[in-house]
């Protein structure tokens, strides 16, 4: 039979990419570590990880191996937590993918208090705008805003995402601004490369809009300041340019049309039957932080 502490071990070395770093979480030397790994190998007669002078990564079967030991690993956490009624003390790591901005306006600011009331717990947060692979890249929970899908994940929505179309005074100055949908083929419009219909819904309902412009780039925070600049028209998250709308900067454009309401932020998870306390805890965390309004729509922080 395999050794508890040897799957405690593999999963480690999983989550923070390497064996020193998961001997430092551990209390192990990365001797140890590569001697517990290398004797789980042999027992299950095949390698889980490749490793390289610089990096680790998972086999196949490690990919599959470690997708299944995940929710025996959180069903000991919670019955530790509960035989020593210590439910409220999480420990281990937190392992979590963001979008790059919403990640950077809206949770790295808010990761202080959490992390002082969860002293033993460490945060490991990925911000990246392509959609991580939950399990195969051994998150415990991805934060996306867009429409909700059917899936073998589950999802519980944070908050609602507002959408509208904006630009800067100074563009609207120089070309005017649009009186109708139609208008915006006059207009240079700035969609991030995942945007290539905007969604939109106005006094008729749904409207899809294809946008044309002359900057093409697959970064949202590149179209955030394009437009700030004054080089067009984009349909930006409330999220995203709430102090900007508030102080003049950027104007609402179009202000009957805004962004389909089916794209929400939600959180993302693998499993609703082995949910780790620590990614119930910080999913609550975030709801009750964010809340039904969420504060970037009237521009003060949560106190």
């Amino acid at each position: 039979m395999t050794n508890l502490g040897d799957l405690e071990i593999f999963s480690r070395v999983v989550t923070t990419g390497s064996m020193s770093a998961a001997g430092r979480a551990l209390g192990l030397s990365p001797a140890v570590v590569s001697k517990r790994i290398k004797r789980l190998e042999e027992r299950l007669g095949t390698r889980l990880l490749q490793r390289t002078t610089r990096q680790i990564s998972l086999t196949e079967a490690g990919q599959g191996f470690h997708a299944r030991i995940l929710g025996i690993l959180a069903g000991i956490e919670e019955a530790e937590a509960f035989v020593s009624g210590r439910a409220g003390a999480m420990r281990g790591v937190l392992r979590i993918s963001a979008p790059t901005s919403f990640g950077r306006l809206h949770i790295a600011p808010h990761l202080m208090p959490f992390m002082e009331a969860n002293p033993e717990l460490t945060v490991n947060l990925v911000l990246t705008d392509d959609f991580s692979d939950i399990v195969g890249e051994a998150f415990d929970l991805a934060i996306r805003i867009g429409e909700l899908e059917d899936s073998s994940l589950v999802a519980r929505r944070l908050a609602p995402v507002r959408r509208v179309l904006t630009a800067s005074p100074a563009y609207l100055k120089r070309r005017g601004a649009p009186a109708a949908i139609a208008d915006l083929a006059q207009h240079i419009c700035l969609p991030p490369h995942n945007q290539d219909v905007w969604r939109l819904e106005g006094p008729e309902g749904a409207v899809a809009y294809r946008p044309q412009g002359t900057l093409i780039t697959n970064s949202s925070e590149v179209v955030r300041e394009a437009v700030i600049a004054g080089m067009g028209i984009a349909l930006r998250s409330t999220w995203d340019i709430g102090p900007e709308l508030r102080d003049g900067r950027l104007v609402q454009v179009l202000p009957q049309y805004e962004g389909s309401r089916n794209v929400v932020l939600s959180a993302i998870y693998a499993s609703r039957q082995f949910l780790p306390a620590k990614v119930r805890v910080f999913i609550d965390y975030l709801a009750d932080l964010y809340g039904p309004t969420p504060y970037w729509e009237h521009g003060q922080l949560p106190g």
